[in-house]
């Protein structure tokens, strides 16, 4: 990541539990007040990530560096992070208020300076007045802004949310959402937030990290991973891709020319060296429908997704022994089920890699 200087900093970050390596030579960079998703499946080590920078687990290799400092074994109360769980963990015998103050008061705060930080903290979350309201009486939404008004109480250097949002219906998790973005960007605090959900990951984040078997695939904005996956996973795991294998025709310079199903060759972006084959990752905007014919890749209409103005179409490809099919949208009158279509490249939305480096 370039830019800014860098406020905190994952330095080979190395966990195992027995024979499973849950995080394995992790490295980032994050500068101050930046947003960073920690994006990827099950089991790609998102979570276990967010407990080493917490301190809930000891890591067995590397640093985490704080403006300088290295806190990866200091206990979780001296590194002076904030942390909303994803079940909020609010007491429910307390009110908004005590709930707030509770780690205030584990640091021994003076009752007249830990009212001030209270309301202070729920004026940021705009919940003022609501001090002495059960917890249970209050919405989804409300007690989702009392946890995170209960980590910034101490004043943190970094805030770490582990799928705030998780417990939210749709509509009020979108929302609040927009809500949580302009908080942050308020407060200004350095921020890590652990999601599976790419839509979150990419509507609140400046950076995204996704990650897969405890290893970083790629690190960028959000527009950087949706338009230059530098991986095949990460071109197949972000956003809605149709995968095909191909043919190398010819390469030079930054771009190939490749030989698809039906021997239709298409001219598509690749600087690296590419070997016999290559897999195309399409994305549904980087094709266009047209009428069958000679010069296009064919197929039927085998799907039809309808989605107002427009509709996603995944059309069955002819001349192929796998079957494949490619996603593409068009408008919503443009082909019916069943019917024969061509399909032209648009010059965006499609990615060459070579077949090693598929399933790597």
């Amino acid at each position: 990541m370039n830019g800014p200087v860098p406020f905190l900093r994952i330095e080979s970050l190395s966990k195992r539990f027995g024979a499973l390596a849950a995080v394995e030579d992790l490295s980032l960079t994050i500068p101050r007040g930046d947003l960073l998703a920690l994006l990827g499946p099950s089991g790609s080590g998102k979570t276990t990530t967010l407990r080493l920078l917490a301190g809930f687990e000891t890591p067995d290799t590397g640093r985490i560096l704080v403006d300088g400092e290295d806190v990866a074994r200091l206990p979780p109360a001296a590194r002076r992070f904030g942390m909303v769980f994803q079940h909020y963990a609010l007491f429910p015998h307390l009110d908004v208020g005590e709930n707030v103050a509770f780690g205030l008061e584990s640091q021994g705060v003076a009752a007249p300076d830990r009212q001030r930080r209270v309301a202070e903290a729920l004026e940021m979350v705009e919940l003022s007045g609501l001090e002495r309201r059960p917890v249970g009486a209050l919405s989804g939404g409300q007690q989702q802004r009392v946890a995170l008004a209960r980590a910034l109480a101490p004043a943190p250097r970094v805030l770490l949310l582990d799928e705030p949002l998780s417990n939210l219906d749709p509509s009020l998790r979108e929302r609040t959402r927009r809500e949580l973005r302009g908080l942050i960007q308020r407060i200004g605090i350095t921020t890590i937030l652990v999601t599976h959900e790419q839509e979150e990951a990419f509507d609140l984040a400046d950076h995204v990290a996704l990650l897969r078997k405890g290893r970083l695939e790629q690190l960028g904005t959000p527009e950087e991973l949706y338009g230059a996956p530098r991986t095949p996973f990460v071109a197949g795991f972000i956003g809605r891709a149709s995968a095909l294998p191909v043919r190398l025709i010819a390469h030079e310079g930054s771009t190939a020319q490749v030989e698809l199903p039906g021997g239709v060759v298409w001219r598509v972006e690749r600087a690296a060296p590419l070997g016999g084959s290559g897999v195309l990752y399409v994305r549904p905007e980087g094709v266009r429908l047209a009428e069958p014919g000679s010069g296009v890749v064919s197929g039927e209409v085998s799907g039809r997704r309808f989605l107002g103005a427009t509709a996603l179409y995944t059309v069955a490809l002819a001349g192929t022994r796998a079957g494949e099919t490619l996603e593409v949208l068009g408008d919503a009158a443009a082909a019916k089920l069943g019917n024969r279509v061509g399909l032209q490249p648009l010059g965006r939305g499609i990615h060459l890699f070579d077949s090693e480096e598929v399933g790597r």
